[in-house]
């Protein structure tokens, strides 16, 4: 017996019906709204908030070729799913490929590609895989031996970005989307103000960020509640009853080996704290970081080309060469933390030694990119 009519019926009126069609019995609490809706009714209300958020913010053009950044995770093989469906139900005109990168983790990474592989077949979207291994000559497990589990989410974050741009060069596509979600987005903001992260900061609630570079990222997913992707605990009837449920898609579920100790895991938890109280504040934080305003005289970063690989920097090296640099010569640590003023990042860096000395560090991302 359904909890809602359970209390109808010991009530002693009628069940309790879904607050949007009135015909159906509800199956969950939608967090932004509180509404207990049917599932039929959910699949609507989920899929055309995604396409408001596409049409409203200018996402896409007709005949654009666009790639979807796919892990095989929730976030992204539920966007693969909608963004497809999306595709034929409104007639966007896109041409969609599905990115996988590679990041060399044994038992994570190469189970959770056979997860991507079956999504190119069940949603019929051309599939690109890269690997750190062909790109730098390094796998994330080669990386761990050497440097260990304290900053190795910050190699993976800084590597993963410029492979997923170079795969989307690799692939000539107009824009490159992700399933980041508001979960993720107010985790952001929060870590940047932490850090105090100002040239972050001020584009990570973008929807669309790096317009002036040669391929823009998309996150259709900003407004879209983690829970009503996959993991969804006030349910009505079940704990599961989420899109991905619902939809019975095929997804990888386990988390990365390596990262239960990421900095950004501290912000997800207090997130989750901050929801529970206030449903919205999710929102609420993310409306915080579209209205923050960055002060005249604070003297942003310029952007330009590093000049060893020619991707995009702030700075006389890009940080993956900075990192790579460190790896290939046997100091692990040489890239880590936030560069100021000269060096060869522009950083103010004590030189590592293999006696033992260490560089002046500040940690900087950690499990992905801050600025998505």
């Amino acid at each position: 017996m359904e909890r809602g009519e359970a209390k109808s019926k010991k009530a002693g009126g009628p069940p309790r019906l879904c607050c949007i069609c009135n015909e159906k019995r509800p199956v969950l609490k939608r967090p932004k709204t509180l509404q207990q809706i049917c599932r039929e009714c959910f699949y609507e209300v989920f899929e055309e908030e995604i396409h408001q958020a596409i049409v409203n913010n200018g996402l896409f053009k007709s005949g654009e070729r666009v790639a979807i950044g796919a892990s095989g995770g929730k976030d992204s093989t539920v966007l693969a799913y909608v963004l497809s469906e999306l595709n034929r139900r409104h007639s966007y005109g896109l041409d969609l490929f599905l990115l996988s990168i590679d990041e060399g983790i044994t038992g994570y990474r190469d189970d959770s590609l056979e997860t991507v592989k079956r999504n190119e077949l069940q949603y019929g979207l051309p599939l690109q895989i890269l690997s750190y291994k062909d790109l730098y000559g390094w796998t994330m497990d080669d990386i761990v031996k050497m440097i260990g589990l304290k900053n190795n989410c910050t190699f993976c974050g800084v590597f993963r970005r410029q492979a997923l741009d170079r795969g989307a060069a690799l692939l000539k596509v107009d824009k490159l989307v992700t399933g980041h979600n508001a979960d993720d987005i107010a985790e952001t903001v929060l870590l940047n103000i932490l850090r105090g992260d100002i040239a972050r900061l001020s584009r990570c609630t973008s929807i669309t960020t790096g317009e002036d570079g040669p391929i823009p990222r998309c996150k259709p997913f900003k407004y879209t509640y983690e829970k009503e992707i996959v993991i969804y605990p006030f349910a009505v009837s079940n704990p599961h009853h989420t899109y991905a449920y619902f939809k019975k898609l095929d997804y990888f579920s386990t988390e990365c080996i390596y990262s239960p100790n990421a900095y950004r895991g501290f912000a997800r938890e207090f997130i989750k704290d901050l929801e529970r109280l206030r449903p919205r504040a999710i929102l609420d934080i993310i409306k915080s970081g579209e209205d923050f305003r960055i002060a005249t005289t604070t003297k942003m970063p310029e952007q330009g080309t590093c000049e060893r690989c020619g991707y995009i920097s702030s700075q006389k090296w890009c940080k993956a060469c900075v990192l790579l640099d460190g790896l290939n010569r046997g100091l692990p640590k040489m890239g880590i933390g936030r560069a100021r003023g000269g060096g060869v990042n522009g950083g103010d860096h004590k030189k590592e030694t293999k006696a033992g000395s260490t560089v002046k560090t500040l940690e900087t991302k950690q499990c992905g990119s801050l600025d998505f």
